[in-house]
C-alpha cells in the first residue's frame, strides 16, 4: 500500500531544497524562465487588432478567430521554443534539487538537454490524454443532446484533472531516476500517486490559489507603470511578469521535486501493470 503523502513535509522539503540551493537555483532560472518570457514579452509584437475588436465591447466572432488564428500562426514558434527552454530549466532544476550525485550546474543542465525529448514526449502524451476525455465524450454526447454533451464535457473537465495530478510526477521521474522512455515515466508517476491523488490535488489547488491572488496583487503593482505611457507599462509588464514567472516556477519545480522524493520508494513498473 502506498504510503500517505504528507503535505506540511513536502512543503517543508520544497522550502528547504530552494534554501540550500538558491544560488545555483538563481542561475538555472534566470536563464531558462526568466531571459526567455522577458524577451519575447518584449518583442514579440501585442496582437493590436484582436485588443482594438475586444475594446469596441461587440468585437465580430470569425473576424475575432481569423485575427487570432493569424496572430498565432506568426508566433506559434516563439512560444514553443521558449516552452522547450523552460522544459530544459524544469528537468535542470529536479537535477540540481535532488540527484544524489550532486551534480554541478553543467551537470545538470547537460542531464536537462539529454532528456527534453523524453520530457515533451511525456507532455503530450499527458495532453492528449486529457483532450480526449474532454472532446470526445463531448463530441459523442452533442451526437445525443447539446445538454449530453455539456455534462459530458464537464465531467471531462474533472477526469482530465485527474490525470495531471496522476501523471505531475513525470517531471522528476525524468530528470531525477534517468527514464527515458515517456510511456515508462507516465506509468511511473501514476503508481507513484497512487492512493495519494486527493493530498496531491489539494496540494496543487492551495498553491494554485496562492499564485493567482499574488499574480493579481503584481499585476495591480506593474500596473501603475501604465501611468508613464503605454510603452513604459508593456515593459514592466513583461519584465515583471517573467520575474513572477521564475519564481513561482521554481518554487512548483521544488514541491514536484519534494513530492517525489517522498513518494518514490515504489519500484518501476512496467506501463501494462500500472493501468491493470
Amino acid at each position: 500500500m502506498s504510503k500517505p503523502l504528507d503535505l506540511g513535509k513536502a512543503w517543508e522539503s520544497a522550502v528547504a531544497m530552494l534554501g540550500a540551493n538558491k544560488d545555483v537555483i538563481l542561475i538555472v532560472a534566470a536563464v531558462f524562465f526568466f531571459l526567455p518570457n522577458a524577451i519575447s514579452g518584449v518583442f514579440i509584437p501585442a496582437p493590436a487588432e484582436i485588443t482594438a475588436m475586444m475594446e469596441s465591447g461587440n468585437p465580430d466572432p470569425q473576424a475575432m478567430v481569423n485575427a487570432l488564428t493569424a496572430y498565432v500562426g506568426g508566433v506559434w514558434w516563439i512560444y514553443a521554443l521558449v516552452a522547450v527552454v523552460s522544459g530544459i530549466g524544469t528537468l535542470s532544476l529536479l537535477a540540481l534539487l535532488t540527484n544524489s550525485r550532486r551534480p554541478t550546474v553543467g551537470e545538470a543542465i547537460s542531464i536537462g538537454l539529454n532528456s527534453v525529448l523524453t520530457y515533451i514526449a511525456a507532455q503530450l502524451l499527458a495532453l492528449l490524454a486529457a483532450l480526449t476525455v474532454i472532446f470526445l465524450p463531448a463530441a459523442l454526447g452533442y451526437m445525443i443532446a447539446p445538454a449530453l454533451a455539456l455534462l459530458f464535457y464537464l465531467i471531462g473537465l474533472v477526469v482530465s484533472v485527474y490525470l495531471y495530478v496522476k501523471f505531475s510526477l513525470a517531471s522528476p521521474i525524468i530528470a531525477i531516476e534517468g527514464v527515458r522512455n515517456p510511456l515508462t515515466a507516465l506509468a511511473r508517476s501514476w503508481r507513484l500517486t497512487k492512493g495519494n491523488s486527493l493530498r496531491i490535488f489539494a496540494f496543487y489547488l492551495l498553491l494554485g490559489i496562492a499564485i493567482i491572488v499574488l499574480s493579481l496583487l503584481v499585476g495591480l503593482l506593474l500596473g501603475v507603470f501604465s501611468l508613464f505611457g503605454e510603452q513604459v507599462g508593456l515593459f514592466a509588464g513583461s519584465i515583471g511578469g517573467a520575474l513572477f514567472g521564475m519564481l513561482t516556477t521554481s518554487v512548483m519545480v521544488a514541491v514536484m521535486a519534494a513530492v517525489h522524493r517522498q513518494l518514490s520508494d515504489a519500484p518501476v513498473v512496467s506501463v501494462g501493470d500500472t493501468f491493470d
